[in-house]
């Protein structure tokens, strides 16, 4: 029997110590908190987003960084096996707006207590509150290697109080350095560095961006259901997309403007403006018409009271301020010029960002350790045989709408299955 360990218990961690127990290994999960799945009882604000509906060739789509190195993974264990695993394990899942799958309840917790039945059945030695210090690594001589390249090999792991645990293989799940409060705190990436491994540039991504105007601030706690955004440099489209937007205190969050900030470190200092399209279903033509037959049934009422059928409360005031057009005026006195003037601005919004939220804010870490070093067929270091590696301490981000846990299923699967 191997005896294999699994360091860090959340998402890919315990989807690793399942899938390596279902192969028969011994498991032993060390978890530093005192309870398992900490960052996925919060994911999708509480909801758990666990993998998203789409043909599994769109996936590859989403993914921002290092793709092609998930085909193994992706095809190995696809989004659908996901959802097939899940309600064998008693979780009921639904379908969502942009195919996210969520669990009927709502509930992350129940994903969480899914994953852990599963593991408790198939006699996972779960330790909690037991942290890792370092991995034990020893060189092994040509002969003994397994390739040129794996000149050491692992043979377990030292504890914070001293204490060693042997094991023929370990799993490294500990995720990135987002959420930090929910143990993130990039343990395994010094852990890889010590073992020989490149991490690449660790960068907060998925965060709420922050704009320069004050107008957002003027709509906070506004969400916008269907909204057409676009990023811009100078004249150049960087990002273009339709969703969900929320106005905050300090700029813009909500599901189109997280998966926007993916792409857009590498372009702040060249200065980015959003634009964003109110009326996305109408164009210009139609939006002028539709105002038309608003101010005509409102003939005689100022201009200020007569957005109420075409705008949200909160934003009434800043369009009116934006236009330019005096909110005293009666409607049937504005000129051609100036409903112009107010379909331009309704279709094309624009902000100005300033910086993007940082790790407290993140939902994943953009970076991590080098795929170029991991066997995308096994998950196994190409430097240290018998290391693995599954998660979002990978140099591997995605969009939002469940395709980061995605990463985290698939990955786990081959590394718990190859352990």
């Amino acid at each position: 029997m191997h005896k294999v360990i699994v360091v860090g218990g959340g998402a890919a961690g315990m989807m690793a110590a399942i899938q390596s127990a279902r192969k028969g290994n011994q498991v032993l999960l060390l978890e530093k908190n005192e309870r398992l799945g900490k960052k996925l009882f919060i994911t999708g604000k509480g909801r758990c987003n666990v993998t998203n509906g789409c043909d599994v060739e769109e996936l590859f789509g989403k993914v921002v960084s290092n793709h092609r190195f998930l085909y193994s993974s992706f095809y190995s264990f696809t989004n659908q096996d996901a959802i097939d695993f899940f309600e064998e394990l008693g979780v009921p899942l639904k379908r969502e707006r942009g195919d996210r799958i969520f669990p009927v309840s709502d509930h992350s917790s129940d994903v969480i207590r899914a994953l852990e039945r599963e593991m408790d059945r198939l006699g996972v030695d779960v330790r909690l509150n037991t942290e890792v210090s370092s991995l034990i690594i020893e060189d092994v001589s040509l002969e003994e290697s397994v390739s040129y390249s794996q000149q050491s090999h692992i043979t377990g792991v030292k504890l914070k109080n001293g204490k060693t645990e042997k094991a023929d293989a370990v799993i490294v799940t500990t995720g990135g350095i987002s959420y930090p409060s929910t143990g993130s705190t990039g343990d395994g990436f010094r852990w890889a560095k010590d073992a020989g491994h490149k991490v690449t540039e660790l960068s907060p991504s998925l965060v709420p961006v922050h704009i320069k105007e004050n107008w957002c601030e003027r709509m906070m706690g506004l969400s916008l259901r269907n909204t057409g955004f676009k990023a811009l440099v100078g004249k150049k489209k960087i990002y273009e997309e339709q969703g969900e937007l929320l106005f905050t205190h300090f700029g813009i969050s909500g599901p189109v403007v997280l998966s926007f900030s993916a792409y857009a470190k590498k372009y702040l200092e060249k200065g980015i403006t959003v634009i964003l399209d109110l009326k996305p279903a109408m164009s210009k033509e139609q939006l002028d018409a539709r105002i038309l037959r608003d101010f005509a049934d409102k003939i005689n009422k100022q201009f200020k009271n007569s957005l109420d059928d075409l705008l949200p409360k909160k934003m009434i005031p800043i369009i009116i301020e934006r236009s330019a057009i005096s909110p005293e005026k009666k409607v049937n006195e504005i000129t051609k010029e100036e409903r112009t003037r107010l379909v331009t601005l309704l279709k094309e919004f624009d902000l100005t960002v300033t910086c993007l939220g940082n790790f407290k804010e993140a939902i994943i870490t953009k970076g991590g350790i080098a795929v170029k070093e991991i066997d995308p067929g096994t998950m196994e270091s190409k430097l240290v045989s018998g290391l693995y590696f599954a998660g979002e301490i990978l140099d591997l981000d995605a969009l939002t709408g469940g395709y980061n846990l995605q990463i985290a299923w698939s990955t786990a699967y081959l590394a718990g299955q190859n352990a």
